[in-house]
């Protein structure tokens, strides 16, 4: 038995084969057989053997056998039901894919942060790691505080945007959006948008706003902004207007309680064509001469609402629209 090299002129690979000489008895002539072992490698001209020669060697050595029960190297308990449950829901209501498609290399991590927050909302995101050995997460693997900082600046603007918008094109047929601003009190000296302002709890601490458009029906938000603590309820409406634009969102039914009540949110509703449902004040002049009008007929059972146990009825009035012209 020897060794033979064979280089091939069109790759430059040269190929080495076991040479087996024996004895051929009807052609009374000795023959070679050859069995490809690998290919030389030229750095180190040592021989890379190929995968066919080390199966074949390794059954002759009766190492290789039929595949058989492997033993345990690693004793590992997960929690899934929680994980599992919240993977269905991102899968029903889209939010998975739509993750995946603005975030394709980072929408496992997010979440996988996002479960986290969802299941531990009262610990920080240094405990992650601990959470993570117990629980069977999309991501799979430990994201240190670091990491997770690292994820927060990498999402961008226009990623964000993206989002928002995929996630409300699914519902702009379906459904109402609500918007409403929420207030979150906070010691922080380093934020600029935490502002002193006013608040449902009275807190004399500075406060930073958080606005939020989700679906009426669903409860689902797909649309958030941070604002300053300072700012009014009645002076993000017209924010709100412009991100609209932005997004490409036309035809929209917005339902907003009566903090963002004023005449001159009407107007700008009225004038981007935007259908909307508002609270009002009792104490505004019209709406005390409509009462006063219609209270008789509010007490008669014809205008009893059984699904909400009221009494109710709906009147047109005239809207005394103004428009400001910067030139005129």
């Amino acid at each position: 038995m020897g060794i033979v090299y064979q280089k091939n002129k069109k790759t430059g690979i040269t190929y080495v084969y076991k040479n087996e000489a024996y004895w051929d008895r009807e052609k009374q002539q000795s023959r070679a057989k050859r069995t490809l072992i690998g290919k030389l490698d030229p750095d180190s001209g040592e021989v890379v053997p190929t995968r066919s020669y080390r199966k074949d060697s390794e059954q002759k050595d009766g190492i290789l056998r039929k595949p058989g029960p492997v033993p345990i190297t690693k004793i590992r308990r997960d929690f899934y039901g929680a994980c599992y449950l919240l993977d269905q829901v991102g899968k029903i209501t889209e939010v998975a894919a739509d993750l995946k498609a603005c975030f394709p290399d980072r929408y496992r991590m997010i979440l996988s942060v996002a479960y986290y927050l969802i299941l531990e909302e009262n610990n920080s995101l240094s405990r992650f790691s601990h959470w993570q050995r117990l629980h069977a997460h999309p991501y799979g693997e430990d994201i240190p505080s670091q990491r997770s900082s690292e994820l927060f600046q990498s999402i961008s603007e226009e990623e964000r945007m993206m989002f928002f918008k995929k996630q409300g094109r699914r519902r702009i047929e379906k459904e109402y959006w609500a918007f409403d601003i929420t207030s979150i009190s906070s010691y922080s000296e380093t934020l600029r948008q935490v502002k002193k302002g006013r608040n449902k709890e009275y807190d004399r601490l500075p406060q930073i706003n958080l606005a939020l458009l989700f679906g009426e029906q669903s409860g689902l938000p797909f649309y958030y902004r941070k604002l300053p603590g300072n700012i009014t309820d009645v002076k993000t409406v017209k924010q709100l207007m412009a991100e609209f634009n932005v997004m490409g969102y036309k035809k929209v039914s917005v339902l907003l309680d009566r903090g963002f009540y004023s005449g001159e949110n009407i107007n700008l509703l009225f004038k981007n064509h935007q259908k909307f449902i508002i609270g009002v004040k009792l104490s505004l002049n019209y709406v005390k001469e409509v009462l006063e009008e219609e209270r008789d007929n509010l007490q008669l059972w014809s205008n009893l609402q059984p699904q909400f146990g009221v009494y109710g009825l709906c009147r047109t009035i005239q809207w005394d629209y103004e428009q400001e012209r910067p030139n005129k």
